[in-house]
């Protein structure tokens, strides 16, 4: 049998030990925090100054330009007017070719069988075209024998 007095607590389990892992997770934590908010400041610091440069160097380089586009605008203007109609052409072009070629392509695979998206509604308003032209053939003559033979 076992004896109550010289009964030992599992390692790890002890109080003293306990604290001291406590303290440790904690100071290594804490030590954490700090390097990442050193690192955090430091980062933060570069982009800020960083960016005054960028912007200091923005200010420069129009103070140098400004009078240029000004003594060059009667000849910018129309360039980039020009430019601008330009691309803007070759972009509704090809976007007009992309539509062109995804419609062709529908239009072959309805005629093939392949049974695209949306055949299945052409097909309904078809058939009420044909339905609704019918009736009204059929109406007109009706209306044709009528008179004839009044």
């Amino acid at each position: 049998m076992a004896e109550t007095g010289n009964y030992q607590p599992l390692r790890g389990y002890n109080n003293q030990e306990q604290y001291d892992t406590t303290s440790q997770q904690q100071s290594s934590a804490k030590s954490t925090q700090l390097v990442k908010a050193a690192s955090a400041v430091t980062a933060g610091g570069s982009l800020l100054i960083l960016s005054a440069l960028v912007t200091a160097g923005t200010v420069i380089g129009l103070t140098i330009v400004t009078p240029l586009f000004v003594i060059f605008s009667p000849v910018l203007v129309p360039a980039v007017i020009t430019v601008a109609l330009l691309a803007l052409g070759f972009l509704a072009s090809g976007g007009f070719g992309v539509a062109a070629i995804t419609v062709l392509a529908w239009i072959y695979k309805y005629v093939t069988g392949n049974h695209p998206p949306g055949a299945d509604q052409l097909d309904t308003a078809r058939h009420r075209l044909v339905n609704k032209a019918r009736e009204i053939k059929d109406y007109s003559q009706q209306q044709i024998s009528g008179r004839q033979s009044s």
